[in-house]
């Protein structure tokens, strides 16, 4: 199977991106991929066999879903791997160089949308968390 990945070098330390990248509160501001949608609840248990769910809504109360899944892997401020309740995989790996921190998301693609459109979404998201963090470091 195709894998997907996006990446993005953010400018600040590796302890801070990772906090806020598994911080519930921090992930309600930022994981989202425009700015008519929003994550208006998240829960993060960070440990193997742990669970994570975060609410992706619309603004206007048009759509909304739970993303959610299971840990399969953790290395602190390194690697958090998962497994969507479709079996799908993901990991993202955060690595430090010269005060930025770069962060690389690997996901296996769904069946029901087109791969740029699911590279871009993702990319998307990235993206915004890179802008929440950089902003409140």
């Amino acid at each position: 199977m195709t894998q997907l990945t996006v990446t993005a070098t953010i400018n600040a330390p590796l302890a801070n991106v990772w906090e806020k990248w598994t911080t519930p509160a921090d992930i309600m501001q930022w994981n989202f991929a425009s700015d008519d949608r929003e994550c208006p609840a998240a829960e993060n248990n960070l440990v193997i066999a742990g669970t994570f769910k975060a609410r992706m809504a619309a603004k206007d109360g048009s759509a909304a879903f739970d993303f959610e899944g299971i840990y399969t892997d953790i290395i602190e401020n390194s690697l958090i791997a998962y497994k969507l309740e479709d079996d799908r995989k993901v990991s993202i790996t955060f690595a430090e160089n010269n005060g930025q921190t770069v962060v690389t998301e690997t996901f296996d693609p769904e069946n029901e949308n087109p791969l740029e459109m699911q590279q871009a979404g993702r990319q998307a998201i990235l993206d915004n968390f890179k802008k929440y963090v950089e902003a409140t470091k």
